[in-house]
């Protein structure tokens, strides 16, 4: 018998997988890359100013995860000294909607988020 399960029902078999992916692109700098991205290919040294507190080493293993899971390409432009940019790939850029949507999410609430963390703190902080 065929059972056809709700999209948002994570108990089946691939529920590993989905975690894999999840993790991927709910990663800070993922999302970051994906939404700086959105605007074009970028150089590595435009990504690493654009993106506040990332290092060299994390945006190199960012970005080379990203091209690993088919969401970044890295074309090189023969030229002299080689010219290397990032551009999402056809798979990438069907994420720039949701992840757009999330950092847009989170940036019009920090100011509720910072409150409910003020609030809390001085709740846990207060003795009681």
């Amino acid at each position: 018998m065929n059972v056809t399960r709700p999209p948002h029902d994570l108990q089946h078999a691939d529920c590993q997988k989905i975690s894999q992916v999840l993790a991927r692109v709910g990663e800070k700098w993922s999302i970051l890359i994906i939404m700086n991205l959105a605007g074009g290919p970028r150089r590595f040294t435009e990504l690493k100013r654009a993106i506040n507190g990332i290092s060299q080493r994390m945006l190199t293993l960012c970005l080379r995860g990203l091209e690993r899971d088919g969401l970044v390409k890295r074309p090189v432009h023969a030229v002299m000294p080689p010219h290397v940019e990032y551009e999402l790939t056809p798979l990438g850029r069907s994420l720039t909607e949701p992840v757009i949507a999330l950092g847009t999410w989170a940036s019009t609430h920090i100011p509720d988020i910072d409150a409910a963390r003020k609030a809390f703190d001085e709740r846990e902080n207060t003795p009681g």
